[in-house]
């Protein structure tokens, strides 16, 4: 059965610091919300947002994610 990428259902929210800067609150069901900052411009920070939607449907592909296997270690048969 496919996994679903942990940030599948995540919600994005532009927030603006005092400062000037601003940075994203991704909200995962079930978990605490996280900043992500800082960004110079609330267009940095929605290109962000962008793409990491971007990456979270590639990676959600069938066959993106394949289990690295360790090569073996000498032969055994010896």
């Amino acid at each position: 059965m496919p996994k679903t990428h942990p940030h599948a259902e995540a919600t994005y929210r532009v927030i603006a610091f005092e400062d000037g800067s601003f940075g994203v609150e991704v909200a995962i069901p079930d978990t605490n919300p996280t900043k992500v900052s800082p960004f110079a411009t609330a267009a940095d920070a929605e290109a962000w947002i962008a793409e990491h939607q971007r990456r979270v449907i590639t990676q959600s592909q069938p066959g993106w994610f394949r289990e690295r296997r360790s090569p073996r270690m000498g032969n055994s048969n010896r």
